[in-house]
């Protein structure tokens, strides 16, 4: 700054002396010279280093005074330089989007955290309020604009709110805004700096916990936190119980926190439950108990319930969850169906000894009947209406020989529930069974289609198969349409590890709207056949379900009836 303040009256004085001397000559030779002119000279010589030596006093001064400014305005901007070196350092330790809005020019200016955080890039932002506040939820725009400018004009210096914020792809994240105001001198508000922070996780685990809250709240179960025994005591303290608590025991929120649960038990309590709970309490173990309690009267109930580990991000038991319920009701049901089964296995056990005596009891007598009825047989009656009798006795006498003996497959097939299996050719046994038919199959010559191959097996025992086919056979040809020719159609299909065998004819069929329920039942009858006993599906129905298969029946009246039955190939 000197070297040039010097060179600038340098240039002052000579270009100033050229003038006073090129003056000087002119004057010489234009005008008569004499002393007072060359004393005019003298004095603008003395005029210009004075003058000179006054400019570079005032330029020095100027220079002084400018360099004072500059080394000013360079400790400011070494000052704002240091301010955006930190500000930048800030941007990047935090992951908060950090905002500058000047008020008065209505320009925003934002970190790099709209993009990381929002998804969005430089070209889709604009610098000014009006997208800031766009980007606000609808639901809470006008809340949040309120709030902020009033905040604005009531010149507080720090502003926080909560509100939704629209990301790049549509979508909504909840943000914690908090804002500082600078003003002028004046008190005028003119920048507003904020950082808005990401508290979508935060926010959403507080809406699940809300919900949670709501649930114990609201639950029909008795639900007790408690802490996670840090004492060493008998056994760990109460620290909550919801509502559902209360009603049940008796006791208020406030009289148990702090208890420990051995305040519920009682004389009949289960000491053995006890040690178990105590015991899942050491092993830090979950564990279901059942024991009888006492309510704040003193009056019993049976509750079961639930301990389980509540542990920390840590992995340390934080807390022991307890899930209660009262199960009196249940409890005195469950000794009711105990009774009940004692007194039907009891009742059961009678009945088969009584059937058992009864068909052994009767089977002698009616022996002998049926001897002395063939013995008449031989002998000539003349009188009609005796012959008539003893014919008639003679039926009866035989459906009553036919009805204990299906009584006793029935008492066989009940009390021997596992029976012998085999693997059997299908074709085979419906051979066996059409022989047992034969005469019947020549009497009302029957069309019997089979669509299955030679080499089908089923898993079954031999005899409970073939008693099975011979009646449905036997009921497609009893219960046949008098309109119609008997059409008979056997299917077999191999699905996976079973046979599934279908019969199909179309014969009367069966009311299933009215019978649904019975047509497998012990002595159910649904047409007027006189020699109908009601024992046929039902006898097939414990066959196939003691072999372990399963049969099922479709029918229309006077469209005929089809059974699916179904059976494991081993």
């Amino acid at each position: 700054m000197k070297n040039k303040t010097n060179q600038v009256v340098i240039i002052y004085i000579l270009i100033s002396l050229f003038v006073a001397i090129v003056s000087y000559k002119i004057s010489q030779r234009y005008i008569s010279v004499d002393s007072s002119v060359f004393y005019s000279f003298i004095k603008d010589l003395i005029f210009v280093v004075a003058t000179g030596s006054i400019f570079k006093l005032i330029l020095s001064k100027n220079d002084n005074r400018n360099i004072a400014i500059f080394q000013k305005l360079k400790n400011t901007n070494n000052e704002i330089k240091e301010s955006n070196e930190k500000f930048d350092i800030v941007a990047k330790a935090t992951s908060d989007t950090i905002w500058d809005w000047k008020i008065q020019e209505n320009s925003f200016t934002w970190n790099k955290g709209i993009d990381s955080v929002f998804g969005y890039s430089p070209e889709e932002v604009d610098n000014n309020a009006n997208w800031w506040f766009d980007k606000i939820h609808p639901e809470d725009s006008i809340k949040i604009s309120v709030k902020l400018y009033s905040f604005i004009e009531q010149k507080t210096e720090n502003w926080q709110d909560q509100y939704r914020f629209k990301c790049a792809d549509n979508s909504y994240k909840y943000v914690l805004d908090r804002g500082f105001l600078l003003l002028d001198e004046e008190g005028k508000a003119v920048r507003m700096i904020g950082a808005i922070q990401d508290i979508t996780k935060q926010k959403e685990e507080e809406l699940r916990l809300k919900l949670l809250e709501t649930v114990i709240t609201q639950s029909k179960d008795a639900i007790i936190i408690i802490e996670p025994n840090p004492h060493n005591s008998l056994a760990p303290k109460i620290i909550y119980t919801n509502p559902a608590f209360s009603v049940m025991s008796g006791y208020s929120s406030k009289e148990v926190l702090g208890q420990t649960p051995t305040i519920f038990m009682g004389p009949k309590s289960d000491e053995k439950e006890y040690l178990k709970f105590m015991a899942a309490l050491n092993k830090k173990e979950e564990c279901v108990v059942e024991t009888i309690s006492y309510k704040k009267n003193r009056d019993e109930f049976w509750v079961r319930f639930s301990m389980i580990p509540i542990y920390n991000v840590d992995n340390e038991l934080s807390h022991w969850l307890s899930i209660q319920r009262d199960v009196s009701e249940e409890k005195k049901l469950e000794k009711e169906k105990e009774q009940l089964i004692r007194e039907l296995t009891q009742n059961n056990k009678d009945l088969k000894q009584f059937s058992y005596i009864t068909s052994h009891n009767l089977r002698a007598p009616l022996s002998n009947l049926i001897g002395l009825l063939n013995l008449v047989e031989d002998i000539p009656i003349e009188d009609e209406e005796l012959s008539e009798i003893l014919a008639g006795f003679n039926k009866s006498t035989h459906l009553l020989n036919d009805t204990i003996n299906d009584l006793v497959k029935v008492i066989i097939i009940r009390d021997n529930p596992s029976i012998q299996k085999e693997e059997i050719v299908l074709l085979r046994i419906f051979e066996n069974v059409l022989k047992q038919l034969d005469s019947q199959i020549k009497l009302y010559n029957p069309v019997i289609t089979f669509n299955f191959e030679k080499n089908v097996t089923v898993y079954v025992n031999n005899a409970y198969i073939e008693s099975i086919l011979l009646n449905l056979l036997t009921n497609s040809i009893k219960y046949r349409s008098q309109n119609k020719n008997i059409n008979i159609e056997i299917t077999a299909i191999e699905a996976n590890d079973s046979v599934i065998l279908t019969f199909k004819d179309n014969g009367i069929g069966i009311d299933l709207e009215r019978h649904k329920e019975k047509v497998f039942g012990l002595y159910q009858r649904f047409h007027n056949y006189p020699d109908s006993k009601g024992l046929g599906l039902y006898l097939v129905k414990s066959q196939v379900e003691t072999m372990g298969g399963t049969i099922e029946i479709a029918s229309k009246v006077n469209k005929g009836t089809m059974f699916t039955l179904t059976f494991k190939k081993k």
